[in-house]
């Protein structure tokens, strides 16, 4: 049985439509098509680098007070270092409070799933840097913690933090706004994204080679590689808000589609650009399927995740940041950050 017909998640379907009109004016620039008019026109007022620099801003102070140094030292340096060094966005944890508020739910209720979140996300890179993996020195423009501690310690940084992960949601979700049966969804939620049918798969999967064959083996890369966090993030911000069954399933959908579109919108823009860049998978669409089917497919994830954004239409401006995330994806048109690192990161 072929890898696809095996693997391939149901979640994202890739219609087979028309040829969108997507050109590359400038090599960072990707036209932007909307679904409706009242749309393009509260999403293009909406404030969305305000919004995510405030929501950055706390989560590091969040990350920072989660980390402090204790003994073993050493360790906890390589910890802080993974989580803290560089200027990452926090794409993860801003899309969960987003999500979180989107339904209604206090964002004092999110943050703490939004902290664990990017642990797991850091936990994940100083894995996939290691020699044995991607082998990369440099992260967000710092060494590596692979570099700059050893293999030694960052194969344990990363270790500990996705326990910490799970214990910082437990212990810092206030009881008073999140039930008890909803905490341990949410954390079912975090442990299938990174575990062995979520990010790692996506990771065994690049390793193997399974992005040398067709459209679905590549998407299906993309997908667990980088779909999976942002899945997590978007479900877990709406259980946290108290968002129902339909709800939830619509967020899922979307998560996904903006974390594939990201990075397949990367994939674009660096062979538009001769192959210049970086690339953190072997993965690539436009080598797989060329540039006119990959430019198909932005357009797709893209009309997909605001096809799901359209199912909140009662929640009124409250939907708007989860508008910008998809917009932003494509568009690039600010830096979050002093590096300008990618949405993963």
């Amino acid at each position: 049985m072929a890898l696809s017909a095996l693997f391939f998640s149901p979640h994202l379907i890739f219609a087979k439509t028309p040829s969108p009109s997507l050109l590359f004016h400038k090599p960072h620039h990707l036209s932007l098509r909307c679904s409706s008019s009242s749309t393009v026109a509260s999403s293009s007022s909406f404030d969305l680098r305000s919004y995510w620099e405030t929501l950055r801003s706390e989560i590091n102070s969040e990350l920072s007070a989660a980390l402090p140094l204790r003994y073993p030292a050493r360790i906890h340096e390589a910890m802080r270092h993974s989580v803290l060094s560089g200027a990452a966005k926090r794409a993860s944890p801003v899309m969960c409070v987003a999500a979180c508020e989107l339904v209604g739910g206090h964002r004092s209720a999110a943050f703490p799933t939004a902290t664990a979140l990017e642990m797991c996300h850091a936990a994940s890179l100083v894995h996939d840097d290691l020699p044995c993996m991607d082998s990369a020195d440099l992260r967000r423009g710092h060494p590596s913690t692979q570099a700059l501690f050893g293999v030694d310690l960052a194969i344990l940084a990363g270790d500990a933090l996705f326990p910490l992960s799970f214990a910082h949601v437990i212990d810092r979700t206030p009881p008073s706004l999140v039930p008890s049966d909803t905490l341990l969804r949410v954390l079912n939620e975090i442990a299938r994204a990174v575990g062995s049918t979520g990010m790692a798969a996506g990771q065994y999967l690049d390793l193997s080679g399974s992005a040398a064959g067709g459209e679905a083996e590549v998407l299906l890369v993309m997908e667990k590689k980088f779909g999976e966090m942002a899945e997590c993030s978007a479900v877990c911000g709406g259980l946290l808000g108290g968002a129902g069954e339909e709800e939830s399933e619509a967020l899922r959908r979307y998560g996904r589609a903006v974390g594939v579109l990201y990075q397949l919108v990367d994939d674009v823009l660096m062979e538009s650009n001769g192959g210049a860049g970086k690339m953190r998978s072997n993965a690539s669409v436009v080598r797989a399927v060329g540039m006119e089917r990959a430019l198909e497919l932005v357009e797709e994830l893209r009309e997909k995740a605001k096809e799901e954004l359209e199912k909140f239409s009662e929640h009124g401006n409250r939907v708007l940041p989860l508008y910008g995330f998809v917009d932003y994806a494509v568009e690039r048109g600010f830096v979050v950050g002093a590096d300008g690192a990618g949405l993963e990161e």
